[in-house]
């Protein structure tokens, strides 16, 4: 499923138009700062937590060796930060039947 088929989607279970269906899912989902809440909130290092759906939160990963595959040369890989998400009981549950 795309985001266009999302917004339909949710159109279609909530009675919403179409336009304010898009409204919605970008209020959610969007990577822009001013309409985005959960890259707003990932960006700012808290987790959003949905029960019975499931935890987005951010992982640090540590800086490393790594190999610079054309030379052969030896470089370290910087420490970041990368989005997660681990999926609530509820949501396992469901998708393991």
């Amino acid at each position: 499923m795309n985001k266009t088929e999302l917004i339909e989607k949710v159109a279609k279970k909530t009675g919403m138009t179409l336009k304010d269906s898009r409204a919605a899912v970008d209020a959610i989902f969007s990577t822009s700062p001013k309409e985005g809440i959960l890259a707003t909130e990932l960006a700012a290092g808290r987790k959003v937590q949905i029960t019975g759906f499931g935890t987005f939160l951010t992982r640090r990963r540590k800086k490393r060796k790594g190999r610079n595959p054309q030379t052969g040369e030896t470089i370290t890989i910087p420490a970041t930060r990368f989005p997660a998400f681990t999926s609530g009981k509820a949501l396992k549950s469901r998708i393991a039947k």
